[in-house]
């Protein structure tokens, strides 16, 4: 059977029969929404290739937490949506003979080998932008269903995810774990690979399975968050990523502009969503936005970013935070974020009850921290080096989101999205927890996060990675200082020195 990545289909089938010869396996993953989706599809495809595992969640896969994991005395290990950083340590474990690693994953390979590692940048695929973990965990579960063999015995048993067995065919979408290519394209989208509009590259052959399976729908839409759960009024004044004067941090003007479409956009006195509008609908009030914003002098390749692809869930509910796969990631964010990754594991897995009433609990408390910490870094302002900007949170903001925090501040006054922004919090007494966040402008310029974070990291005792626009680290508290002008020097050298 042809894989979605026919470049990664050989590893792929390599990894799989590597599983298939387990008799047990310990699956590890990333705690973000990549991460829980990237389990979730390997928990499918171990459970529906009858191969009995156990997963656990870790913030940072540093050594302490390999150790952990050795400890657990599984023979077998996968690793998903990390590892790939982290291979010199895994490395030093398997040739001592503590288990065997099989990874999927996508950020930047540490400088070892390992035979079985399914990673898009070995086979000259972008990891940041093209293949999320949770895409290398798909690759991964469609090949372990060929090698299997398994399938649904066809009776209407339960399976992992809550639905019900399929007919024992190999064109059936959960014969070949296709229905789990939606999942995938949550991970990556959690993992802002959708960030210039749409998904592209290999994520676009798993957008079509999960199209052909019957999974997911796409469509050109409005490119703001909140489209299936935000009162238009609050739609429109939170988009911010492209800013239109009299409608963007503008409650008042929102409602103004809202008032003056001569369109019914309420129903029993509350105010309606957007995913509860006609087609018809939909477009008289994107036009009147494109207006609003041509109007008010917003150069035309911002105007072009109000309009991209929609990635919409086809079996879940309109209205739910699953439906959409934006609002699906950030759900996810607010689970494991905050030590319940069991909970944003049980949602991957199809519970639409008590772990879903939970995951909303959890994101209003995430939703609030989130307010809470862009309002602190905001009012506090930033510090500029020469080609870099940075706060530290001490244990203002949790470790866990202070990354998000500082992604969602940029642009706001006196946060330059000309800059790299560099975040710290605490993580312990002897710790301090690092996050950076850049835009693909940069990365184009040169810039690889990754690199920076890593080499700086490392210069002081501590580690790090991730991606060339998004990258964190782990560094002995009172280093801020000298990993921070090592990050700034760094910068300076990708970039060309060019302000």
């Amino acid at each position: 059977m042809t894989g979605p990545v026919p470049e990664l289909e050989e590893r792929a089938t390599a990894c799989a029969r590597r599983l298939c010869a387990a008799d047990r396996v310990l699956l590890a993953s990333h705690i973000d929404a990549d991460g829980l989706t990237s389990a979730a599809i390997a928990a499918n495809a171990l459970e529906r290739a009858e191969i009995p595992f156990e997963a656990v969640f870790e913030k940072q896969l540093d050594e302490e937490a390999i150790a952990g994991i050795a400890a657990r005395e599984y023979a077998t290990v996968l690793f998903t949506d990390f590892g790939s950083g982290q291979l010199d340590v895994i490395g030093r474990h398997e040739r001592a003979g503590e288990f065997t690693p099989i990874i999927a994953d996508h950020h930047q390979p540490a400088d070892e080998e390992t035979e079985f590692h399914l990673n898009p940048l070995l086979f000259g695929i972008n990891g940041a932008s093209e293949l999320s973990g949770a895409g290398a965990s798909y690759v991964l579960a469609r090949a372990l269903a060929d090698v299997s063999e398994a399938t649904p015995d066809g009776d209407g048993e339960l399976a992992a995810d809550g639905g019900t067995g399929a007919e024992t065919t190999d064109r059936h979408p959960r014969a070949d774990n296709r229905d789990l290519a939606a999942l995938a394209v949550v991970g990556a989208v959690g993992d802002m690979q959708a960030s210039s509009g749409d998904l592209h590259g290999a994520n676009e052959a798993i957008v079509d399975d999960a199209v052909e399976a019957g999974v997911l729908e796409t469509g050109t839409d409005l490119a703001l968050y909140g489209k299936q759960t935000r009162p238009l009024p609050k739609l429109l004044e939170y988009a911010t990523d492209v800013y239109v004067p009299g409608v963007s941090n503008d409650a008042n003007g929102t409602l103004r502009f809202l008032d003056g479409l001569d369109l019914e956009l309420k129903e029993s006195g509350e105010w309606r969503r957007w995913a509860e509008l006609t087609a018809e609908e939909n477009q008289r009030l994107a036009s009147a936005l494109v207006q609003r914003a041509v109007s008010r002098g917003v150069p035309a390749s911002k105007i072009d970013d109000l309009v991209g692809t929609s990635y919409v869930l086809s079996a879940e509910p309109v209205g739910s935070e699953l439906r959409d796969a934006s609002e699906f990631s950030t759900l996810l964010n607010a689970t494991a974020r905050y030590d319940r990754a069991d909970v944003g594991l049980g949602v991957c897995l199809g519970d639409r009850e008590d772990a879903l009433e939970r995951a909303r609990t959890l994101l209003r408390t995430h939703r609030r921290n989130l307010s809470e910490g862009i309002d602190l870094v905001t009012s506090e302002g930033v510090t500029h080096e020469e080609h870099v900007q940075w706060f530290h949170a001490g244990d203002r903001i949790r470790e866990t989101i202070v990354g998000i925090v500082a992604g969602m501040a940029v642009g706001s006054e006196g946060i330059s999205r000309e800059k790299p922004i560099v975040a710290f919090a605490n993580k312990n007494e002897d710790e301090i927890k690092v996050s950076a966040r850049a835009n693909h402008g940069l990365v184009r310029r040169g810039l690889d996060l990754s690199a920076v974070l890593g080499e700086a990291s490392r210069e002081v005792g501590g580690d790090g990675g991730g991606h060339d626009v998004a990258a964190g680290a782990t560094v002995p508290n009172g280093e801020e200082e000298t990993f921070l002008e090592r990050v700034d020097e760094i910068v300076g050298e990708q970039l060309g020195s060019e302000r």
